[in-house]
């Protein structure tokens, strides 16, 4: 291809709303292009390039593994997110519409429920199953902060895979062969990434894991272990329990017999462990929040954890069946019946509902709000058994590895792939069975796998970037080498650039050659900016019979004799 033919409208100066280097970059270097509505981009001729190189290397290893690729449609009847029960759980990134019939439907953020109604019409023996179905296709999430370009826009393309087997055995032999090939997929890519447990979310589920992409400006918080391969999204982040604090004299230690305390004024943790003179770790806080259902129903939710803890949302969310947890007042608290700073989990109003963390099961000596205005119990002794226990905490860095006993700490991370051992969860409500080796009817048994295609762009730029702009790896490069003619204006220059570039794309390799009447700076740092991995330089050492070799990622130059540089360069690829 050539330069002078090509749409490649590269800029100067970054856009005012662009913070991350994979933004800037691939905005200033002509991949992508704002549409206007927020989160909406354009493909330019550069970006499709590297979008096609990404989705073929996934397409390869999936194909590899067995998977079939099928296309759906993008618009999906909502009456199908209606038997699955997502409907109102999704949240508002559905974006929902009626046609001019008045039918309901929906542009499809994921494809659960289409791929089941595909599977369900035309599936009915175990001798079927096995079965691996993908697409890799525009996905719609109406988000309500579309930001960071590609990171997080509203529209994207994504991969998105299903299996169905006829038993669960079946489903996590292949949920560990995609997590094998999507290894492969983020190998070939040349992303250093981190396999992580993580949350279902909305997908739903009984077990999944993320790709994350390290990355300090990554939207994830990772909880990592420093001794052993451990690793988790925030959200679904374990631990070993917190020990105790260690006192030089063991009858320093809290011993308390239960009864109600007056603290006037104190409602706050740090002020109740000033108050008793008391570590936070034998304290209960209090964490209150509205919980939001389907049908626009509300309850007040009350989560009990340790005074050195914090509450991880999306846990306590998980742990009450809600779709979403937001705040709530003061004035709301007292309508319910509640006391804020003083509320504990005794004598609550029968509409609150409450959990407690795993951690305090069975623990002794805690205090907490006693439910009435300037007074705490003391002496709490927690119940061994309970329907009200759950996972809470947010980890927290220097906790303790529940594999090894290593050290946690956090990183960031881009999510750019996840994959989840669904079980039953979209056949069952969606009426989706098959006949066993008895003829008897039994729902799929699923997983299903997905990957950003877009969203990787970005992910290998902020890992692979520069001050002078992107870096691609050799997978994902929109061309392999870029040759470089510094003054087309000299015949020799000219001629030998055209040479080295005939060459080259005789020989099957996918070269750019700069043919523009530009100044030689310009179209160095416009190279520099797209990132394309080998630059052949044209100039002012032909006179020696020597051409330039410059290495995008090292910065590295070597000169070769001009009647060996075709073979210098294959070499190099």
């Amino acid at each position: 291809m050539r330069f002078s033919r090509m749409l490649i409208p590269t800029t100067k100066e970054a856009p005012n709303d662009a913070v991350l280097p994979s933004h800037i970059y691939l905005l200033r270097g002509g991949f992508i292009q704002n549409v206007g509505g927020s989160g909406l981009y354009n493909f330019l001729p550069l970006g499709k390039r590297v979008l096609d190189k990404v989705r073929n290397v996934a397409k390869e290893e999936l194909d590899a593994a067995g998977c079939q690729e099928v296309d759906l449609a993008f618009v999906t009847p909502a009456s199908l997110w209606q038997e699955s029960g997502r409907y109102e759980k999704y949240g508002k990134e559905l974006l929902r519409f009626k046609d001019r019939k008045e039918n309901d439907f929906v542009l499809g953020p994921t494809h659960e429920e289409m791929m089941v109604n595909l599977v369900r019409n035309t599936v009915k023996s175990y001798k079927q199953l096995p079965l691996n179905l993908y697409q890799i296709k525009t996905k719609f999430r109406d988000e309500i902060r579309p930001r960071f370009g590609l990171m997080r826009g509203r529209e994207f393309l994504m991969k998105d895979g299903y299996s169905f087997h006829k038993d669960e055995a079946d489903m996590k032999r292949e949920f560990d062969l995609m997590e094998t090939t999507y290894s492969r997929i983020f190998d070939r890519l040349g992303l250093a990434y981190r396999i992580v447990e993580a949350d279902s979310g909305a997908i739903g589920g009984s077990g999944s894991k993320e790709f994350m992409v390290l990355a300090e400006s990554g939207e994830d918080t990772l909880v990592v272990c420093e001794s052993c391969s451990y690793g988790a999204n925030i959200e679904a982040a374990k631990r070993a329990p917190k020990a105790a604090p260690v006192y030089e004299d063991p009858e320093d230690a809290p011993q308390m017999s239960r009864t109600d305390f007056h603290t006037p004024g104190v409602t706050t943790i740090e002020a109740l462990a000033e108050f008793f003179h008391i570590d936070p770790h034998h304290l209960i806080k209090a964490v209150a929040k509205k919980a939001l259902y389907d049908d626009g129903e509300e309850k007040i939710a009350l989560f009990f954890i340790r005074g050195n803890d914090e509450l991880e949302e999306t846990k306590a969310c998980n742990a009450v069946g809600a779709n979403e947890l937001v705040e709530v007042s003061e004035e709301e608290l007292r309508d319910a019946g509640l006391v804020p700073g003083y509320m504990g989990f005794n004598a609550l109003p029968e509409a609150v509902i409450y959990r407690m963390d795993n951690e305090l099961r069975s623990e002794a000596n805690l205090i907490m709000g006693a439910n009435r205005k300037d007074y705490h119990t003391i002496g709490v002794q927690m119940p061994d058994v309970s329907e009200h226990y759950a996972d809470l905490v947010a980890v927290q860095e220097g906790d303790v590895c529940p594999h090894c006993g290593g050290r946690l700490v956090h990183t960031k991370g881009i999510e750019v792939g996840h994959i989840f051992q669904l079980g039953t969860r979209y056949s069952e409500p969606l009426g989706a069975t098959f006949l066993d080796e008895n003829g008897k009817a039994k729902p799929y048994v699923m997983g299903t796998y997905g990957i950003g295609i877009s969203r990787l762009l970005a992910a290998i730029i902020e890992q692979h970037h520069d001050d002078r702009g992107c870096i691609w790896t050799p997978e994902s490069a929109p061309f392999a080498v870029e040759v470089i003619v510094s003054n087309v204006k000299k015949e020799e220059e000219r001629i030998a650039g055209e040479r080295i570039y005939g060459q080259l794309k005789d020989a099957g390799v996918e070269v750019l050659i700069d043919d523009r009447p530009e100044r030689f700076g310009p179209k160095m740092s416009d190279w520099e900016l797209i990132g394309i991995p080998l630059a052949v330089v044209i100039g002012k050492k032909l006179s020696e019979d020597k051409a330039e070799i410059i290495r995008r990622d090292t910065r590295e130059r070597i000169d070769v004799p001009v009647m060996d540089l075709f073979d210098e360069v294959m070499r190099r690829l």
